[in-house]
């Protein structure tokens, strides 16, 4: 590897050399013009001495202007000769450019000083630069001569860096190459990552908002329940009373049950993440056990999770809900939906709900009453439930669908009819340990349903 000194040294040779090529030019070009003003000098004089003789007259104006037309086709030559002087010059330049630019790097910190890393790093960057653009090819000459040292120079101690993501200052590197697509250096852009995940988005039942709910501190609730009416009759004054009937009590207990789920996601992705994958992961289980539990309170059976409204016999007595037929087979009816409304005691009306999937909405939509009119009315105020014959309407994804022998639909006063018990809100165990290199979140919730008051419920049958 040539010194710094060898290369100032050999780039004096050639400026000299250069220097000494423009002087003889020059020289040359001056003599010219001298011999050219000579010439016309003598060519006046003698013509004066030769006035008197016509053919010498003649004979020097063309001498005179021969000479003029030789000294003309000199000075183009010796232009000529300047144009590729000048030419060549400049390549030599550019070669003396070039070795000043390598005996800059050369003599440089770059990476420490060293002339053979600094050779091979910066051969490496043009390859690189070559192969962003396309231009790189099995041929390529990626010789020293080829390398513009110089304007690997001008990154300073960062262009080793600069194709690094997670090194460095970022901002000029980014701004130095074009992103308009791909091939013009898009591929070491980092792309932005939005905060926000798309999610599917799933229905989930309101029967929570709609049901009593109750927090206990242990595992069960238990409701005493009066079966009966007390006995009774009618006397005269001096008759004699006989013994009437005790109205009998009993206890219902509502048990909680377990939900949980174990995801996991390795500590690096943790760590590294554009995003909180921890929080993201906690909202998934929170929404997931919302839709779980709110199946079971509409369709559950009971066994270890909460029990539904929907999965009680037909029948009037405790342990029974009355299901009142449609008045069609196959559809939803005008009088089948009245009949479900006047089946429900008084007590219960007031705050009285229907509750149905979406599917079963589209279809009570089109119902008409004797005068063709929509019984449908839409409620304007936002955040307020749509009403039907004097009733909201809440539809839940979990309700069956309208069809034979299905029950379609749901009417009552839930806050009276069916009770929610909470033992344990949403808890969190953080797990790093048991199945490195992951943390496993092991997320638990207890939760209880059930109907309490089977008087407050009707249900809607699709049958004739």
């Amino acid at each position: 590897m040539p010194e710094l000194k060898d290369v100032l040294d050999d780039v004096q040779k050639e400026v000299k050399a250069v220097g000494e090529g423009f002087a003889a030019v020059k020289k040359l070009s001056d003599s010219m013009q001298t011999d050219l003003k000579s010439v016309r000098e003598l060519a006046e004089k003698a013509g004066k001495d030769a006035a008197e003789g016509t053919q010498i007259k003649a004979d020097l104006k063309a001498l005179s202007e021969g000479v003029v037309a030789k000294h003309e086709a000199i000075e183009k030559k010796v232009k000529e000769i300047e144009t590729k002087a000048l030419a060549a010059a400049d390549k030599r330049l550019d070669e003396i450019e070039k070795k000043v630019n390598k005996a800059r790097l050369l003599g440089g910190t770059v990476l420490g000083g060293d002339p053979d890393a600094e050779i091979k790093a910066a051969r490496n960057f043009h390859r690189t630069a070559l192969a962003a653009r396309g231009e790189l090819k099995v041929n390529t000459d990626i010789s020293d001569d080829k390398i513009d040292f110089d304007g690997i120079k001008s990154y300073g101690s960062q262009y080793g860096l600069y194709l690094r993501r997670d090194v460095g200052p970022q901002g000029a590197e980014a701004k130095a190459m074009s992103v308009g697509s791909d091939p013009d250096g898009g591929y070491f852009v980092t792309p932005f990552m939005s905060p926000k995940i798309l999610s599917i988005i799933y229905e989930s039942s309101p029967i929570r908002q709609l049901a009593t709910v109750e927090t206990i501190s242990t595992d069960a609730i238990e409701y005493p329940i009066d079966d009966g009416e007390v006995g009774y009759g009618w006397v005269g004054e001096q008759e004699t009373r006989s013994e009437t009937t005790t109205s009998q009590t009993g206890v219902q207990r509502i048990p909680v049950h377990e939900m949980y789920a174990a995801p996991r996601a390795t500590q690096k992705l943790l760590e590294d993440a554009s995003i909180n994958i921890e929080a993201w992961l906690a909202g998934k289980i929170g929404e997931r056990f919302g839709r779980i539990e709110a199946t079971a309170f509409v369709t559950g059976d009971g066994i270890k999770k909460p029990r539904g409204f929907m999965t009680y016999a037909n029948g009037t007595t405790r342990g029974t809900i009355e299901q009142v037929a449609s008045g069609a087979a196959t559809v939803l009816t005008f009088d089948g939906l009245i009949n479900l409304m006047t089946a429900l005691k008084e007590p219960y009306a007031a705050g009285a709900a229907f509750c149905m999937r979406r599917a079963t909405v589209g279809a009570v939509l089109l119902l008409k009453d004797g005068n063709g009119q929509y019984i449908w009315r839409t409620d304007n105020q936002s955040g307020k439930p749509s009403i039907l014959l004097g009733s909201p309407v809440y539809m839940a994804a979990d309700m069956a669908a309208v069809g034979a022998g299905n029950l379609a639909v749901a009417y009552g006063n839930f806050s009276q009819g069916y009770t929610i018990v909470d033992r344990l809100g949403i808890s969190t165990l953080r797990d790093p340990f048991t199945a490195k290199p992951f943390v496993i979140f092991y997320t638990r919730k207890r939760v209880g349903g059930d109907v309490t008051n089977f008087e407050a419920i009707k249900i809607q049958v699709v049958s004739a």
